[in-house]
């Protein structure tokens, strides 16, 4: 048998790199001034017989138009450019020679040097068994011994998409309480900035995109899709230029900060994935999900726990009976886990005191959260806990001790979000207290389960007398994310949900160390849809933490049935977050049969391949496949219904047209034809908030 193609490969003759995933190739060709260039990414093919990247305009004022792998500022280059730096003559930009290629497995690495200062890069690239996803970052290193050099952008990659008739945008807008709304917009011939400037991820925006030609949809076409793992301030321009090239450039930070690279010293990147998808917006996030399940999370194969969370029953007013006796009924229900969240600490009976104080209100736990953890590990579940430590009052013990451990800039007046200041972990002195006190908490009260919070983004940023002060932007998510990879080593049963005023701060830097993510604090049926739906263009269900709550909905008002509440949570990770002491023998009965039927489909959400349904009559829907085709659950929803519409049958596009399902429910057996081309018939019920779980299992 012939050998197989690698999948990462380099000929110093063509100056050709080529990295080959199931789906797609991607093409890099060395230009003759040393540069990079993009060739190809799409469908399979020979790049070699391509011919070399050039301009795609028949003009000398656009020479240098052929798109770079990562764009620099020097030579008749006239986009953005992903990588800026200033010498210390004054002299700007980069020009590269290029010094070859190292592969190791699946990882190539571009070695470049500036032709007459001390800069190197090595653009590097990664592809994984199985996966069409493709991970670059970039390593940038002062190799001289003389003065720093001043990096005003240092992006992780450059991406470019094939000449195309038009181009559509997809991304990822909102707010708090209404993150992840999906935004598929014509692509102006412009600059196109996706940004945060908060030092968090950001409920605004989020850093991932997607591109086509303005036809796919969720089943067919070809789609472009990046995704940056980075859990702080964050840049993407997507630029599409007057003569047809179409690139885009991102990276951690946003604009109007620079860093100062010493001498012998590198900075990394974080990694800015990218894929390419022939099957249409559903396939490429399918592709997503299996990236982010086999190399992002770090247990995806753990089922995540129902759990209950104190914070909608109580608020700020916790106390040790109360919590028991909502555990008792969250153990009835068949929780896993339950969460004590915020005010159980220091003086927080509001958000004006306590923050920065990791030891139980006295008042509250006069015996500590020993008997309370004990007693939920009692009941048979796991015991969690709410913390935001990178935050602080000003009326607290830990900020009359350490007034200097926040952010601020002196000559400014410091502005208060929620109450709150935030600490700097970029200090090291800081980053080890708030390890040490974590460490603490969970060896203290055996905890199982972290909610980490972060309610404020960063202002007036600095660090007095520091030599480098914007290093700050980085070096405090990098310490964030190292306490999480401490903790999560020390306590190998440890668990993480990430969390920032709801969806903060969701992308595949933060994932890399915890086990899901809160999506937003609006537990609205009605509105999660739409969230969950825009969640899903990049995050496997598993990792989208949806709550069941009261009714009416706490952030609309909004009052919808029980069954329909479960129903929309059950499309992620479940959680319960209601008053369960106000709760009704038949609705605590109600939750019960719920959860249980949660529990039946659960490896099918948190483990199978998710496809988003559509159907006439305002029916949207969620169906997860398991990995043989062989069992199936779908979660139909239509939030309203107009007189005389009937909703018309959901088609099934998972299934195999050769194969018959039956319905575990009802006991009746379909062709898979019929339900794939005709669909099958819902009968939800009557009215507006009308859901259906259908459950099916292939026969024959």
């Amino acid at each position: 048998m012939p050998a197989a193609t690698p999948a990462v490969s380099f000929d110093p003759a063509l100056g050709l790199a080529v990295l080959r995933t199931p789906n797609s190739v991607y093409a890099v060709r060395i230009g003759a001034d040393g540069s990079p260039r993009h060739l190809h990414w799409g469908p399979a093919l020979d790049p070699a017989a391509l011919a070399d990247p050039r301009s795609p305009a028949d003009s000398s004022f656009e020479a240098e138009a052929a798109a770079d792998e990562l764009a620099v500022q020097t030579g008749a280059r006239f986009g953005p450019a992903g990588l800026q730096v200033r010498f210390a003559d004054g002299t700007t930009g980069a020009q590269w020679n290029f010094l070859g290629s190292r592969i190791a497995g699946g990882e190539l690495r571009l070695r470049l040097a500036d032709r007459r200062y001390p800069l190197a890069a090595e653009l590097c690239y990664r592809v994984r068994p199985g996966s069409d996803v493709i991970e670059r970052w970039t390593e940038l290193t002062h190799t001289g011994d003389d003065a720093p050099v001043t990096v005003h952008r240092l992006d992780s990659a450059s991406w470019t998409a094939p000449q195309l008739a038009d181009y559509r945008l997809s991304h990822l807008v909102g707010g708090w309480n209404s993150e992840f709304q999906l935004v598929r917009d014509h692509l102006p011939v412009a600059e196109t900035t996706l940004t945060s400037r908060r030092g968090i991820t950001s409920h605004h925006a989020n850093p991932w995109l997607a591109l086509d030609d303005g036809t796919a949809t969720e089943q067919h076409g070809e789609v472009w899709s990046t995704a940056l793992a980075w859990s702080g301030s964050w840049r993407i321009t997507v630029h599409r230029d007057p003569v047809g090239r179409t690139t885009w450039t991102g990276g951690y930070g946003h604009e109007g900060l620079s860093w100062t690279l010493a001498p012998g010293e590198t900075l990394h990147t974080p990694v800015f994935a990218g894929l390419y998808s022939p099957d249409g917006f559903g396939g490429a996030s399918r592709a997503w999900h299996t990236h982010v399940r086999s190399a992002v999370l770090p247990t995806p194969d753990r089922d995540l726990p129902v759990l209950y969370n104190s914070w909608e029953a109580t608020g700020f007013d916790v106390d040790h009976d109360g919590q028991l006796r909502l555990a008792a009924l969250a153990a009835r229900l068949g929780a896993e886990l339950f969460v004590l969240d915020d005010g159980w600490f220091g003086a927080r009976t509001g958000d004006r005191a306590g923050l920065g104080d990791w030891t139980p209100r006295p008042e509250a736990f006069p015996a500590g959260l020993r008997p309370l953890a004990d007693e939920v590990h009692r009941l048979g579940m796991a015991f969690g806990l709410w913390v935001e430590p990178e935050m602080v009052n000003r009326d607290s013990d830990l900020y009359r001790a350490h007034p200097d451990w926040v952010i601020h800039t002196p000559t400014r007046d410091a502005t208060e979000l929620r109450n709150q200041l935030m600490l700097n972990f970029a200090v090291p002195e800081v980053e080890a207290w708030a390890h040490r006190t974590l460490d603490r908490l969970v060896r203290e009260y055996d905890v199982d389960w972290l909610k980490w919070d972060a309610n404020r983004a960063v202002t007036e940023a600095g660090r007095p007398g520091h030599p480098d002060p914007d290093r700050l932007w980085i070096d405090h998510t990098r310490a964030v994310h190292r306490i999480m990879d401490r903790l999560r080593a020390d306590h190998p049963g440890l668990r993480i949900e990430a969390c920032a005023g709801g969806g903060g701060r969701v992308d595949l830097g933060v994932l890399a160390r915890t086990d899901q993510a809160w999506t937003s604090d609006n537990t609205d049926p009605v509105d999660r849809i739409s969230i969950q739906h825009g969640f899903s263009q990049l995050f496997p269900a598993q990792t989208m933490a949806s709550w069941v709550t009261d009714s009416p909905n706490v952030a609309t008002g909004r009052t919808t049935p029980l069954r329909f509440r479960f129903h929309v949570a059950m499309a992620g990770a479940l959680g319960l977050g209601g008053d369960l002491l106000r709760w009704t023998e038949q609705e605590l009965d109600e939750a019960t049969a719920l959860i249980a039927r949660y529990k039946e489909i659960r490896p099918l959400v948190q483990h199978g391949r998710q496809h988003r349904l559509t159907a006439a009559g305002g029916v949207t829907a969620v169906h997860y496949a398991s990995e043989d085709g062989a069992d199936h659950a779908v979660l139909a929803f239509r939030p309203t219904t107009r007189f005389g519409h009937r909703s018309a049958p959901l088609r099934l596009s998972a299934l195999d047209d050769r194969a018959r399902y039956l319905d575990l429910d009802t006991g009746h057996e379909y062709s898979g034809a019929v339900l794939r081309h005709r669909g099958i018939e819902l009968r939800l019920p009557a009215g507006d908030h009308a859901s259906r779980l259908v459950r099916l299992r292939r026969t024959g």
